[in-house]
């Protein structure tokens, strides 16, 4: 189940939610008393896994090639970028499918067969401050249920929305509205008298950045396993200062992902049923590894999308 407070970042995002289950983990037989009555920790141990989407009947199709031809499109596109990674070569130069000028009808088919993946994300026009709602949604992202592939709806300068379909492991706008946020890092704070250890740990990730390169594992600082005080905790945020990138995970419990204002620097949070912190961290890296689509699920989309198409399109013949 989720809970009220991730329900509400949801719903700001999308609108919807997946459930998942959260068992009790306890302790083996004798390792405390019975009657101490301890509390144990709810852990997440479902993962969100591939559902086919639910294909339309052929008479849906009918009068529908806007439609048809863009999931092509993205089929191709998709192909394109497993193979550049499996050679180690460059990319594609564009991964977007421009929905533009499709009609309502084909637009509801696409998102009919692309379905509701375990990603949501926004860049938002300015940061979410604690208590206040949050700024307007200039992108918002939903990954489909083939990994790898999103839908992405960009508010441009005058106010026209782009709406396509992107291919990789994750959106360029979120990428880039990450960078440009890292380059407004907020001023050196004073150090309250009532926070101890958060001045080691904000030097420890600065010496992590200095070190870090692009194409390098993350280098994580687990907040949870150190002494800090919610004072320790909040003034790190303070001085990391609070990005416009927003993405929840689903894939793995709930884990809520944030853009700072310090290059290549991300606090990654993962919770439990009961909204309760499980694992508190800060990762130095160019974008988390846990919001990103791996290439063997870019390979198992193209599979599937394949898989699917080949099935549009004996429905179209069978016509």
């Amino acid at each position: 189940m989720e809970t009220p407070a991730m329900s509400r970042d949801l719903d700001a995002l999308f609108g919807t939610g997946k459930p998942f289950p959260i068992p009790v983990v306890a302790l083996g037989p004798g390792a405390q008393p019975m009657d101490d009555g301890l509390e144990y920790l709810h852990m997440p141990s479902g993962m969100a896994t591939y559902q086919a989407p639910r294909l339309p009947e052929p008479e849906e199709l009918a009068g529908h090639n806007g439609a048809v031809s863009a999931l092509r499109q993205t089929l191709d596109v998709l192909q394109a970028v497993v193979a550049a990674q499996a050679a180690g070569t460059a990319l594609p130069d564009e991964c977007r499918i421009n929905l533009a000028g499709l009609s309502a009808e084909d637009l509801q088919l696409i998102n009919q067969v692309l379905g509701e993946g375990e990603v949501s994300a926004q860049v938002l026009a300015r940061p979410a401050l604690p208590g206040e709602p949050a700024g307007e949604a200039l992108v918002r992202v939903q990954e489909s249920v083939f990994a790898g592939v999103w839908r992405v709806m960009a508010t441009q300068a005058d106010g026209a929305v782009l709406d396509c379909i992107e291919v990789g492991a994750l959106p360029t706008a979120l990428v880039a509205a990450a960078r440009e946020d890292g380059r407004t890092a907020p001023p050196t704070l004073p150090v309250p008298a009532q926070v101890m250890n958060a001045p080691a740990v904000l030097t420890e990730l600065e010496e992590h950045r200095q070190h870090w390169r692009a194409g390098q594992p993350a280098q994580v600082v687990n907040l949870t396993l150190l002494p800090l005080t919610p004072l320790d905790i909040g003034f790190i945020d303070a001085q990391l200062g609070t990005g416009r990138v927003l993405i929840l995970s689903r894939g793995y419990g709930n884990c809520r992902i944030s853009s700072t204002r310090v290059p290549n620097t991300w606090r990654v949070v993962y919770y439990n049923s009961q909204d309760t912190v499980i694992l508190n961290s800060v990762e130095v890296v160019s974008v988390p590894e846990v919001a990103c689509a791996a290439p063997e699920d870019l390979a198992d989309s193209a599979e599937r999308l394949t898989e699917v198409l080949a099935w549009v399109g004996g429905m179209e013949g069978a016509q």
